[in-house]
């Protein structure tokens, strides 16, 4: 279905008169075929968004290009200055966007607030600050009369893919009911946006496809570059129906236009993406699951040991890819530490309080299913006690917190992602021990060490295989100056600072005969 340009939602209040539109060169787009938007909190209807066809994604790439040419010989601080008023129009729009996420998300509001959107605003003041320093290199050639530079250049049109909900492929790539073809779309304004500011940053153009079930944050990511300036073709965002997913990704993948691509979600997916990027010979940046671990030694602080872990495993219902899953706890302080944690875990969701939202009913299936795996082959479950009391009957999206322990390895729930509400407690003989079940995973991307003795910390931090891990602090940390990314199955290459602008520049050598005097 072709796109066209109509009347639009986009409005600075937020308010609703039509679909949520897409961003093609530059224009709010809205098409006759659209899809609705539910509430995880009430299920209800939210509002519809416009749903990009084949047709529209590529008009959308087509734009890209066009504008690729202009906007790669723009200045750094022309960059610069359209970045930072991105940022200042962001942060003014900090309540609307920060009700939008909760609204199409079910994320607590104080997170929102206080953490998803300002991270956001930070990011693009952070990357704003960096342009003006990438820079080429002169190294010595070896010849006698020749010299030598060595530029750093644009890709092109970079496609970058924010995390969704959805199959994106034909089911005979998987069995129907494997929970890692679903993607997350946790947290859309941080995600999003990095998904395409640093290639934008660096001069390429971009293609954002967003999440189906948050369209309206993808469009105010959108509307607040464009009203910062950004010129037409530069930012294209769209999103589509789920149905549309394997036909619209692939065919992007494979445009010609496309130089690079980068992927945020789960490891099933990004396996997939890398698949098409690597017959298509084309460079990708996979950010991908996660099976966090956090390792607390014997003397460890137990209060900060235990609060920081129940944050880091049930913020956000434990729908961060940096969320720990595992907490390894030396025997010694073992019962100190549950009864810490349960304090502690007692302060986020309250045993007689509204359990906790998440985005998806495939994701309270998905947990509720592990869990059951786990209790049928002798896991131990308190807070609560059994898996019956999990599940919230009154929501489809809701899922209250659980403590396991007795996990083992022929469990489903000691290998999977569970991208939920629940963690699994392990008691440990020593460090060693700690660091050897940390890294018997496929994933490696976050992990904390919680001790007193900040040299030994290190050396435990240096034997987990993961691209991160957190010194008497909670797994789920990212900020804009630090390297994000994982190892292993977790994924390639690292978004912030100047890793994430390095990400989207490629080097090109220059050999010359030097002149005389």
């Amino acid at each position: 279905m072709a796109a066209t340009n109509g009347s639009t939602n986009g409005t600075a209040d937020g308010a609703s008169s039509g679909p949520v539109p897409i961003w093609i060169n530059g224009k709010e787009v809205t098409t006759s075929l659209t899809f609705p938007v539910n509430s995880p909190s009430t299920s209800q209807i939210l509002h519809h968004s416009a749903s990009a066809s084949l047709t529209d994604a590529l008009a959308a790439v087509d734009a890209a290009a066009a504008a690729f040419p202009a906007w790669s010989k723009t200045k750094p601080i022309t960059r610069r200055n359209i970045f930072l008023r991105a940022a200042d129009l962001l942060e003014q729009r900090l309540e609307e966007a920060a009700q939008v996420q909760v609204e199409e998300t079910g994320i607590a509001k104080g997170v929102a607030m206080g953490f998803m959107v300002p991270t956001t605003v930070e990011g693009l003041r952070d990357t704003a600050g960096r342009i003006a320093g990438v820079m080429g290199a002169i190294p010595v050639a070896q010849a006698e009369g020749t010299s030598a530079v060595v530029w750093k250049e644009s890709y092109g049109v970079n496609f970058g893919i924010a995390p969704w909900w959805v199959k994106i492929m034909p089911s005979s790539y998987f069995a129907e009911d494997d929970y890692g073809l679903t993607c997350i779309r946790n947290a859309p304004f941080i995600l999003g946006v990095r998904a395409c500011m640093y290639a934008i940053a660096t001069g390429n153009t971009c293609v954002l496809k967003g999440s189906e079930l948050s369209p309206k944050c993808y469009w105010i990511i959108g509307d607040i570059f464009h009203k910062a300036g950004l010129p037409a073709g530069v930012l294209n965002v769209i999103v589509h129906r789920p149905e549309d997913a394997a036909e619209i990704t692939t065919s992007i993948i494979n445009h010609k236009a496309i130089k690079k691509i980068n992927f945020t979600g789960s490891t099933a997916i990004g396996r997939i993406i890398s698949e098409q990027a690597g017959k298509a010979l084309k460079p990708v940046l996979m950010e991908l699951g996660g099976k966090a671990s956090a390792v607390v030694l014997e003397d460890a602080d137990i209060e900060l040991a235990a609060n920081e872990c129940a944050g880091g495993a049930f913020m956000h219902a434990g729908q961060i890819c940096m969320s720990t899953e595992r907490i390894l706890v030396h025997h010694s302080v073992l019962d100190a530490f549950t009864t810490a944690l349960q304090s502690a875990l007692a302060k986020f969701y309250p045993a007689s309080g509204t359990a906790p939202t998440l985005v998806s009913p495939i994701g309270v299936k998905k947990n509720k299913a592990l869990l059951d795996d786990a209790k049928s082959h002798g896991a131990n479950f308190f807070y609560p006690s059994d898996t019956a009391s999990h599940v919230d009957e009154t929501s489809a999206y809701r899922l209250r917190p659980v403590i396991v322990s007795g996990v083992t390895q022929e469990m489903q729930l000691y290998h999977t992602e569970s991208f939920g509400p629940s963690v699994s407690l392990f008691p440990i003989a020593d460090a060693a021990e700690g660091i050897r079940i940390a890294n018997d995973t496929q994933y490696g991307l976050s992990a904390s060490v919680f001790s007193r003795d900040l040299a030994r910390a290190f050396a435990v931090a240096r034997e987990i295989d993961s691209g991160a891990v957190h010194i008497n602090g909670m797994s789920v940390h990212d900020e804009p100056g630090l390297p994000h990314g994982g190892v292993k199955e977790s994924g390639w290459g690292r978004f912030n600072g100047s890793w994430g602008l390095e990400e989207f520049v490629k080097l090109k050598t220059v050999t010359y005969k030097e002149g005389k005097v």
